[in-house]
């Protein structure tokens, strides 16, 4: 159909260029008109003329093309009393403009209106006889300038016929201001300078069905568009918009043929029935949907949800009970009503012109008045009485016939083309009331009422600014284009049968908001068992926990739900992915929710927490009972035999072992990393030093009972002890002191054992540090245990080195299986190493020095001799 159309405009063309040519010569001492259509209008007289070009007539009948003679005038037929009113709205404003003292005074508007049948080419042939005339003698100068028969032009009706005219008037810079077409490739202003329209484009149209669609939550629908630059710009701004807008997905797209093709709407219809979407757009004409619908209907294709474009929301001839069935509930976009004061009464006194009923009058009220009350005007068509048809008297009442040709309770199409009309009107008043000398033209010059220029209007055009008596702003911005707003409206299914169009809604764009939607929803009517909006979507949206995951060529509407892993979540319905919780978080069982890791250390008021910390607290009460019966029995050969200064000071070391390692019980804190292993190692060191100059001290005292050996006694003076203690130990507290300047020990969040679990610990800082800490422990107990060894030969009753021997190798033995489980050990078992290591060192040297002599203090007294600790047996 389109490549007909083209083919047919192209001919026009061609044909107009060739008769120009020949003309050229024929007529080249004047300017005249050299062809002339005869096309059905109507007319009145002005200072300045406005054009308007409107549908009268559904259908023409094609000449005989044979190219051998001039072709006839096709014939148009199916008279359209909707779009008379559009055209008698247009007739009624410029009466009202003229009427009006303050809008262009002194100035009368007159009007040309022409019908283009639905047809192209014929509404070409009136844009052109609007742009060149149709008199004889043409009232342009000789050189062809001057103003046009029609210094605007109000139309066309269809996206397709305004495309074709407005490239054509755009090359001479004639406005044409279209109440209807709403393609948006006609906001393009380098392709279409003079084109203003007063009717939002479609962009706007499919973005308000897309804010329908997202209100409701339909993310799944079937489009379905006419074969026209209306239908197929349509498609373009859905397949680009609807996912980045809306987050839909579109489950077919299919082209509804011009005129009736059974196959191919059976094929349509059944991809619709098989389809699971629920919810069908369709951006098309009243005529492709009229076809479209009885497929439907044979089909018996129910439960669908129908979006309508303006092209065919207000359709009446849909809005029957037979249809209800398939079509109620139906949601459309609608042009905006307005109310127009006045209008009802202007319709009410159209009259039949019973003298012009030819061309130059206006028959097109005759085609009015023989179509509302079915009669003939004379001469009538042959047969028309003796098949019993009535003749016309122009008498006939309107007030006795049902036609929605007076109700003006819903003017839609009808207030766009009377705001086109106010703007041109405007437009012209602002172009008059320039002030010689500050006009916006050349050397500031304004335009003159009787040389008017359209470009001029245009200027004009671009700055128009009013109000409507109904509230309505009128402007067009820098693409021509006017304020967007459109009406929502919901086809009802009443109980008694009928049916009605309600509004529900509407959608406007805000400066600041974007398009925003209001809707009630109270008033909409569902054409569905559960009176609730359906569901339409590809797949369901994934529950908490879960991502989606897109289906292998399919749209993005359509997904699997995959599981997040442990440590992700997902709490939105829309997630393409899961999201890591943060370091100190993870996942809830049910991966919606990030929660806080559950802390982990070596606690109070855990089992091995609690008993470590009783065993410390055991091994530090049992130091304390220990030093206490030593010095109650200080004066004991067997306390003071065996060095009562060291042994308090071993004890009282011991005690401190005990208490450290509460240090590594509790959450870990800075000043608790630092000095645990400073308090640790000192209090270590202390202990092995006082037991390696015991061990010192009792080698000598048995040399010196050899002749020979007295000197040995006056190295291992009090003081003498004293210093070796103090020496030995502060060499530990200088490492402790600067291991912890260089690299001190700190608390740390350790995620790396458990995924769900935070493990406190203190890392060490400096492996160095703690190695020669531990290390210079060792390298003292090795050295006692070495010279305990070499004492292994004392007699029997003075065994003290044994003892020490026996003390040592238990320590030896504990840190040499400590270091390989320190290691191994994860977390809080760590410190438990550490702490058993420490508590188990410490008893090994408490019970294995003291725990003799404590037996013999305590029950065998009579062992607690001189002469039995000289081996002299047990005497008192």
């Amino acid at each position: 159909m389109r490549a007909c159309l083209d083919i047919s405009l192209l001919f026009l063309i061609l044909y107009f260029c060739f008769s120009s040519a020949v003309s050229s010569s024929l007529y080249s001492s004047s300017c005249q008109l050299q062809g002339q259509f005869h096309l059905n209008g109507m007319h009145k007289t002005g200072d300045v003329i406005l054009g308007g070009i409107f549908l009268i007539h559904f259908f023409s009948a094609d000449p005989d093309l044979s190219f051998t003679t001039e072709p006839q005038q096709p014939h148009c037929y199916g008279f359209d009393i909707i779009g008379f009113r559009k055209a008698q709205t247009m007739a009624f404003a410029i009466d009202e403009i003229n009427r009006n003292s303050n809008l262009l005074p002194n100035v009368t508007l007159g009007y040309s209106l022409y019908d283009n049948c639905l047809q192209l080419r014929i509404g070409f042939r009136a844009a052109l006889t609007l742009v060149s005339g149709q008199e004889e003698q043409v009232t342009l100068e000789e050189n062809c300038v001057g103003s046009p028969p029609a210094l605007g032009i109000v139309g066309d009706y269809t996206s397709t016929s305004t495309i074709a005219i407005s490239t054509v008037l755009g090359l001479y810079r004639v406005p044409l201001v279209s109440y209807y077409a709403t393609c948006s490739c006609l906001s393009d202003r380098q392709k279409f300078p003079s084109f203003f329209r007063t009717i939002p484009n479609d962009a706007f149209q499919v973005n308000a069905m897309i804010q329908i669609l997202k209100h409701f939550g339909w993310t799944w629908a079937g489009l379905l568009i006419s074969d026209d630059d209306y239908g197929v710009h349509g498609a373009r701004s859905f397949h680009s918009d609807l996912g980045p807008a809306g987050g839909g997905c579109l489950a077919y797209t299919e082209i509804l043929p011009w005129g009736d093709d059974p196959a191919e709407l059976r094929r349509i219809v059944d991809v619709m029935r098989k389809s699971t979407a629920r919810v069908v757009i369709v951006f098309a004409h009243e005529s492709n949907v009229i076809q479209l619908l009885k497929e439907v209907v044979r089909q018996n294709v129910t439960g669908l949800q129908w979006i309508a474009s303006v092209g065919w929301t207000s359709a009446a001839a849909l809005q029957t009970p037979h249809l209800m069935p398939y079509l109620g509930g139906t949601l459309g976009i609608s042009v905006r009503r307005g109310e127009i004061p006045g209008l009802g009464d202007f319709l009410l006194q159209i009259r039949p012109d019973l003298h012009h009923n030819t061309f130059g009058g206006n028959k097109m009220v005759n085609q009015f008045w023989e179509h509302t009350f079915q009669c003939r005007f004379a001469p009538p068509p042959a047969g028309w009485v003796e098949a019993g048809g009535e003749l016309c008297t122009g008498q006939e009442v309107t007030e006795n016939v049902e036609t929605d040709f007076f109700d003006v309770t819903n003017l839609r199409p009808e207030y766009n083309v009377y705001k086109a009309v106010y703007a041109l009107a405007y437009a012209l008043d602002d172009m008059l009331q320039c002030e010689p000398g500050r006009g916006p033209f050349s050397n500031n010059t304004c335009a003159d009422l009787q040389r008017l220029e359209p470009w001029q209007m245009i200027y004009y055009l671009e700055k128009v600014n009013f109000t409507t008596s109904f509230g309505d702003q009128v402007s067009f911005d820098e693409n021509g284009d006017a304020l967007p707003v459109y009406d929502i409206m919901n086809w009802v299914w009443l109980p008694d049968g009928r049916t009605k169009v309600q509004r529900v809604g509407d959608v406007k764009r805000s400066a600041f908001k974007g398009e925003e939607l209001t809707l009630d929803e109270d008033k909409i009517f569902w054409n569905f068992d559960s009176k609730q909006p359906p569901r339409s979507v590809c797949s369901e949206s994934c529950p908490p926990g879960t991502r989606m995951a897109r289906k292998k060529g399919e749209p993005k509407c359509c997904f699997d739900c995959v599981p997040c892993s442990e440590g992700e979540i997902s709490n939105t319905t829309d997630s393409m992915e899961c999201t890591s919780c943060p370091e100190d978080f993870w996942s809830s069982p049910q991966l919606d929710h990030c929660v806080p890791k559950k802390t982990e250390f070596l606690s109070y008021h855990e089992p091995l927490g609690i008993f470590l910390t009783i065993t410390s607290l055991l091994g530090t009460f049992i130091c304390v009972v220990v030093l206490g019966i030593f010095i109650h029995h200080r004066r004991t050969p067997i306390v003071r035999a065996n060095n009562s200064e060291l042994s308090f000071q071993l004890l009282l070391s011991l005690k401190f072992c005990f208490l450290c390692s509460l240090l590594f019980i509790g959450r870990p804190r800075l000043w608790t990393c630092q000095l645990r292993h400073a308090a640790f190692g000192i209090s270590f060191v202390l202990c092995v030093s006082c037991i390696l100059v015991k061990t010192m001290v009792v080698l000598a005292v048995f040399r010196a009972t050899k002749p020979g050996g007295e000197s040995s006694l006056k190295w291992f003076g009090a003081m003498q002890q004293r210093g070796t203690v103090l020496v030995l130990t502060s060499v530990q507290a200088a490492i402790c002191t600067v291991w912890l300047v260089t690299a001190s020990p700190v608390p740390h969040k350790n995620t790396q054992y458990h995924n769900d679990k935070i493990v406190y610990e203190c890392i060490v800082g400096s492996r160095v540090g703690f190695a020669v800490l531990l290390g210079y422990i060792g390298l003292l107990a090795v050295l006692s245990c070495l010279l305990a060894f070499l004492a292994r030969n004392l007699p029997d009753s003075f065994n003290e080195a044994k003892l020490i021997t026996f003390s040592m190798l238990i320590f030896c033995a504990v840190w040499v299986a400590f270091i390989p489980a320190y290691i191994s050990s994860p977390g809080k078992y760590a410190d438990a190493v550490e702490v058993f290591a420490i508590l188990a060192s410490s008893f090994g040297i408490l019970v294995a020095l003291f725990g003799p002599k404590c037996y013999i203090i305590l029950l065998r007294p009579e062992r607690n001799t001189k002469k039995a600790i000289m081996g002299r047996g047990t005497g008192s």
